[in-house]
């Protein structure tokens, strides 16, 4: 007997929070999203493995890396930084190289990439563990996206003007969601899970954004035309 396709796509919205990889589930059934309890794993790999699997994910991770030393910045960040604009083009991290993610000390690592700051430092624990485990066949389903290239795509492709870390900035974000996920809203100004923060389950509804525009083929790609680097990663960003 042949399986009778599910009525729904689940689709889920992925970024990094202090306990690991904040999760935020969903159903899309039609023009209607149904978001579920939000839920931190500790590990990428249980991400990309969870089950039942994800049809459309967007995730708060490079994916593609420069194989080499050279600008902080890929083609595709670049990219984003002139669409997104002053203030927000601070939340366009530099991505450091292939080499200098397998680099073993800190020293080695600013030996390569002299411009990183203590706040890439910090970042480094997620970015090695993308780097890691998502591979080329991941980017059939897990988007690679950004939480302030969503959120300008939200608002009509008009920078927000606010910080996601002021309380400002979070109701303009939440008034967002509000407007384009009815109902997700609700979802994400619960307690967070442990692990995790409020400006964490804001991040995660807008990569359930562009999951969601995913799973309707409604995503543009930074940039239009994607290189490959040498492990058949696409070097990209999607909105």
């Amino acid at each position: 007997m042949v399986a009778k396709p599910l009525p729904y796509k689940s689709i889920a919205g992925v970024t990094p929070c202090p306990g690991g990889w904040l999760v935020l589930p969903a159903r899309v059934a039609g023009v209607t999203v149904t978001a579920e309890e939000a839920f931190v794993l500790p590990k990428l790999m249980e991400v990309l493995d969870f089950r039942p699997k994800f049809e459309f994910a967007g995730i708060n991770a490079p994916t593609g890396l420069s194989d080499e030393p050279g600008s902080p910045y890929r083609p595709c960040d670049v990219e984003a930084r002139e669409m997104i604009g002053w203030p927000r083009v601070v939340g366009i991290y530099p991505i450091p190289s292939r080499r200098a993610m397998q680099a073993a000390t800190r020293e080695e690592v600013l030996e390569l990439e002299p411009w990183m700051k203590r706040d890439d430092f910090r970042r480094m624990r997620w970015l090695r563990e993308a780097a890691r485990e998502i591979q080329p066949f991941h980017q059939r389903s897990f988007y690679s996206a950004n939480p302030d290239l969503s959120f300008h795509q939200m608002n009509g492709d008009e920078p927000l003007k606010t910080s996601p870390f002021h309380e400002d900035g979070r109701l303009e974000r939440l008034e967002l969601i509000r407007d384009k996920l009815p109902g997700i809203d609700e979802v994400i100004t619960r307690a967070p899970p442990r692990g995790a923060g409020p400006t964490h389950m804001v991040q995660a509804a807008a990569m359930l954004w562009t999951a969601r525009r995913a799973s309707g083929r409604a995503v543009s790609r930074l940039p239009a035309d994607p290189t490959w680097d040498t492990t058949g990663m696409r070097v990209e960003l999607v909105r």
